[in-house]
């Protein structure tokens, strides 16, 4: 996958852009645009969306100190990578953003499985402790996939923007 100076520079700016993001809303426990911003960032550069999403997650290690919370942003925003890649290129375009803001919800109602197995290895968690500390989170990650839904709306724009900036070779 080399990298053209047109994308490094695109992909630097997403990646602050995302992070940028995280730190405007974080008075808003688990309402955040970062699951709309991969996803659509995921459906323009597909495999070459993860330099981005990598971009954020070392921004945030970067100006946080790299916290025991940080690993699993090495794979948790992976994973929503991976959702989005798998969505069927064939799938009918009126089909899609209800798809797309469904698989940022998803993404978000699951996060705490997600982390879960990080917090278990780095804190000693057995299975029931595990089990424990999902079901005392959930109630954030209601939020968290009911507020990515909301904000999915901004993924069809998003991503029309994305493609005019790419593609537009005056830019």
């Amino acid at each position: 996958m080399k990298l053209k100076i047109k994308e490094i520079a695109i992909f630097g700016v997403l990646g602050a852009i995302i992070f940028v993001s995280k730190l405007v809303m974080e008075a808003f426990p688990n309402i955040h645009i970062i699951g709309m911003l991969i996803v659509a960032i995921t459906v323009v550069f597909r495999a070459k969306a993860l330099y981005p999403i990598y971009v954020f997650v070392f921004l945030n290690g970067l100006f946080s100190g790299f916290p025991l919370w940080w690993i699993p942003y090495l794979y948790v925003w992976t994973v929503l990578w991976v959702f989005v890649m798998l969505i069927p290129k064939k799938t009918p375009k009126k089909a899609l953003p209800v798809i797309y803001m469904s698989v940022a919800a998803l993404h978000g109602f699951l996060f705490g499985i997600l982390y879960a197995p990080s917090q278990a290895i780095l804190f000693g968690l057995n299975f029931k402790s595990t089990i424990a500390w999902i079901v005392a989170g959930f109630p954030f990650d209601l939020i968290h996939g009911i507020s990515n839904f909301i904000c999915g709306v901004l993924i069809c724009p998003i991503i029309a923007i994305l493609r005019r900036v790419y593609l537009d070779k005056n830019v």
